[in-house]
């Protein structure tokens, strides 16, 4: 069977500057955790979309000082995260810093009972990429998958050195689905994303 290319990301880069604010509230609730603000914009032009990662810091409750993944954007002023958050109320001066994404998944060659289980990945990057951005593939085995069921595929790790725009990666797998992860982003652009499966 002839493999299919797709487009995993199609430029995308760090957004600067940080959100911060003293509105910032986190909530728990029947198991959809919420990062939101009163006043201080979170989405929109150069903000906050779905599959950001976010790194929080600043907040009240340490358990908060995390890295989050943005699940829904709610309005401009309310997300939702994949990651489970504590309730905490605003009042801290809490910062949230831009530090990468992961893509939309693509079927995997496990989707499709493909036996032979082949991929390949192309990522291409800007020379401003900050050095020691990583890059790397990720795959499931759940037809559908949260958060905690993605894991790393070994192999396929990018480190961005700015100098390298291009870089490919073969790998072998029955993942039902898989996608890119890209993290520890401080500047740059990620230009594209290919895969074959």
């Amino acid at each position: 069977m002839a493999q299919t290319s797709t487009t995993l990301i199609a430029s995308k880069a760090h957004m600067t500057p940080n959100v911060t604010g003293t509105d910032i509230s986190l909530t728990a609730a029947s198991g959809v955790y919420t990062i939101k603000a009163t006043t201080t914009t979170l989405t929109g032009s150069s903000l906050f979309a779905v599959g950001d990662l976010i790194t929080v810091t600043g907040a009240s409750n340490s358990a908060n000082n995390t890295t989050f993944t943005v699940s829904t954007v709610v309005s401009t002023l309310e997300i939702t995260v994949a990651e489970v958050v504590t309730t905490e109320t605003a009042g801290a001066s809490i910062t949230l810093d831009h530090v990468g994404f992961v893509s939309t998944k693509t079927k995997g060659d496990g989707y499709y009972s493909h036996p032979d289980g082949v991929h390949t990945v192309s990522y291409q990057v800007t020379p401003t990429l900050n050095a020691n951005a990583t890059i790397k593939m990720q795959g499931t085995l759940a037809t559908v998958p949260t958060e905690d069921d993605w894991f790393d595929i070994a192999n396929t790790t990018f480190t961005a050195d700015q100098i390298t725009v291009t870089s490919s990666y073969n790998f072998t797998g029955n993942y039902v689905w898989v996608r890119s992860k890209i993290e520890s982003l401080t500047a740059g652009t990620v230009n594209t994303i290919l895969i074959n499966s």
